[in-house]
């Protein structure tokens, strides 16, 4: 049994204990099926039930855990499918709204250069919330510049920025590598070559959602089939 998690200060406590339940579910010290008692968990992590019960909020409408009605929070099985197949529908649309953005010329380059910018500094100082903050700010522009609102409803509705958590949490992402898969992203879409760079904007989400192949239908060795 690992140590249990330390008090936590009040600044933004329910997003804490928010990653702090995906580390242990993610980990497998939570395993599927089993309850989440608000009353224990505040005990644990030394506070109210409030934040608690806003944290497990947020992992249900990331289908992390379901609520069962008279009978409490229960962590969901196939977690780690969950979290591939965001990554497949986010490649579709990061996909589409690529070229809708480099075909109306709104790219808003000069923002997503800033946004890598900021990357580099996080992963030089080891800051990983401020890594996932410019990585989830890069890809809402590109969103947001393809001018689609449906898109971006559904683009927002997959929950990007605690899926981002999500996926450094469990992962163990390095931030370097964070940069230089977005530096490389950047490069595609400054040089207009429209192809490419659609390609690369869908390849860079396939990526995280781990399948046994690529979006090109090649065999992946390290792919946790």
């Amino acid at each position: 049994m690992a140590d249990e998690p330390s008090k936590l200060p009040r600044l933004t406590l329910a997003r804490q204990i928010r990653d702090s339940l995906v580390g242990r579910i993610v980990s497998g010290q939570f395993r599927p099926g089993e309850r989440l008692v608000e009353t224990r968990l505040a005990a644990t992590y030394g506070t109210s039930q409030a934040p608690v019960r806003e944290a497990l909020r947020e992992l249900e409408v990331m289908r992390l855990v379901e609520t069962q009605p008279r009978r409490g929070t229960f962590v969901r099985p196939f977690v780690q499918e969950t979290l591939r197949e965001s990554y497949v529908v986010r490649a579709a649309l990061e996909e589409t709204a690529t070229r809708l953005a480099l075909l109306a010329g709104t790219m808003p380059v000069e923002a997503l250069r800033t946004d890598v910018a900021a990357m580099r500094a996080a992963a030089e100082s080891g800051d990983g919330e401020a890594s996932a903050r410019s990585s989830v700010s890069f890809h809402r522009r590109i969103v947001e510049a393809a001018h689609n609102e449906l898109l971006k409803l559904s683009w927002e509705g997959l929950q990007i920025e605690a899926r981002t958590s999500v996926t450094m949490v469990a992962t163990e992402v390095d931030l370097h590598d964070i940069v230089r898969d977005h530096t490389d992203l950047l490069a595609t879409i400054e040089d207009g070559d429209l192809e490419t760079a659609c390609r690369h904007a869908r390849d860079h989400q396939w990526h995280y959602a781990d399948l046994p192949h690529d979006a090109h239908g090649r065999t992946r060795d390290s792919a946790a089939g």
